[in-house]
């Protein structure tokens, strides 16, 4: 005999005995488990709560400013002006949108646009000065949409300044355009 069969002889031989050694142990039957029931429950529904705390209406009230308030510093708000000049500067239009806006707010206002020049110069000229920076500020509010009929303007040339000194720190405050409320 060859090789080969004395090799699968004792190949099959050896998987006889094994499979006649293994005992058949019996299958115990699967117990069948069924999930628990779910439990149905009711939510929780927090209770309600209102929709501002009593804190922060009372900050939220503090914070609004009133009518007057907001009268106040819109009037205490001016545009300055380079000497001798009447156009405006970018930080004046910056304020003019400011006030217009405010304007646009309370459409029940109406302003008056003071001019106003440092001492230099005749009187004359400086009322013609002062006219000249009321106007350019109430074109600059109508080109912003406000209506004309709500802004008038005034020249007071030198006679009203803000500082009575000599000297450029107090002519820089002088040559400004306030603005005053009129009408509520």
């Amino acid at each position: 005999m060859s090789n080969m069969w004395k090799v699968l002889i004792v190949v099959v031989a050896f998987s006889m005995v094994c499979a006649a050694g293994c005992a058949k142990k019996g299958v115990e039957p699967i117990e069948e488990v069924t999930p628990p029931e779910p439990q149905v429950t009711q939510p929780v529904v927090p209770e309600p709560q209102p929709v501002m705390p009593q804190v922060e209406q009372e900050v939220t009230q503090a914070v609004i400013p009133s009518l007057e308030e907001e009268i106040s510093a819109f009037e205490m708000r001016d545009i300055y002006f380079d000497f001798d000049k009447f156009n405006l500067k970018p930080e004046a239009k910056l304020v003019l949108s400011e006030k217009a806006a405010f304007l646009n707010a309370h459409p029940e206002i109406s302003i008056r646009i003071e001019g106003h020049c440092d001492e230099r110069g005749t009187a004359e000229y400086n009322l013609a000065l002062g006219d000249r920076r009321a106007k350019s500020a109430l074109d600059y509010l109508v080109f912003l949409g406000i209506n004309p009929t709500r802004v008038s303007s005034i020249s007071y040339g030198e006679e009203r300044p803000v500082d009575p000194g000599h000297n450029e720190e107090a002519w820089s405050k002088n040559r400004r355009v306030h603005f005053d409320v009129q009408g509520i």
